[in-house]
């Protein structure tokens, strides 16, 4: 396989498993980060060391600017961009009433203006080709909305709006377009949360457990993958049955 796959917010978690999982599969990754350099630094070393094509590039994807180099890059350093996981977000926990205007624009610059302004710097190349897919990362939170967290499920719901008009505008294309909604995951970003939180989240779930950041990176896996092509504008959600 030659096939080159820009991962953001690739440093830990989710993306981290996929990046580590699709270099188990042969792909060319380029795997962004912001601020947690030490952690991709020795995430690129162990997958170049395991034989995997792997570069990384630092960008803020709520910059348009920002995004539009990272995109320039990867095509500058692998020759195109096949798949894009748009991965890379921030979460809030909190009263609405609490979330201060700086705080939501920050949500919305980052989870939403992160995913548009990466999908519009690809698009092009990926039109050219007239072939490519788009992963974004939405949340459960997205589809059935969080108590204490209204202005995060509003991001993520936006991510799943904008990927359902996207897959239409871009299908004739040859371009897939889907999204992934975990449910509660075993992440850095869930670790935040009290034992008591943790503890209902999991007799909440059907299963009785959290999910791992390998088995949502499964799911990325499927839909970067070939098997996938006749399945666009879907929300595919590993959420333990958390909502049904």
């Amino acid at each position: 396989m030659n096939r080159t796959a820009l991962i953001t917010g690739a440093s830990r978690g989710i993306g981290r498993a996929a990046a580590e999982l699709l270099a188990e599969r042969g792909y060319r990754l380029m795997l962004n980060y912001f601020r947690s350099e030490g952690s991709v630094q020795e995430l690129k070393q162990k997958l170049t060391a395991a034989g995997a094509d792997a570069e990384i590039f630092q960008a803020d994807v709520g910059d348009p600017r920002q995004a539009e180099a990272m995109a320039e890059a990867c095509c500058k350093r692998f020759g195109r961009v096949d798949v894009l996981i748009n991965n890379a977000g921030i979460a809030d926990v909190g009263l609405l009433t609490e979330v201060t205007d700086e705080r939501w624009d920050q949500l919305w610059r980052v989870n939403v203006g992160g995913v548009f302004y990466t999908c519009r710097a690809v698009l092009p190349g990926m039109i050219r080709e007239k072939r490519g897919k788009i992963i974004n990362l939405s949340s459960i939170w997205g589809i059935a909305g969080a108590s204490c967290e209204a202005a995060y499920s509003a991001t993520k719901a936006a991510v799943i709006g904008l990927t359902k008009a996207l897959a239409k505008e871009v299908g004739p294309s040859g371009i897939q377009v889907n999204c992934i909604a975990p449910g509660a995951v075993e992440t850095d970003m869930n670790a935040a949360l009290d034992e008591a939180a943790l503890r209902s989240l999991r007799e909440e779930t059907p299963l009785g457990r959290l999910g791992t950041p390998r088995e949502i990176a499964a799911a990325i896996a499927f839909l970067a993958s070939e098997e996938s092509d006749f399945i666009t504008g879907q929300v595919l959600s590993p959420n333990g049955g958390l909502v049904i």
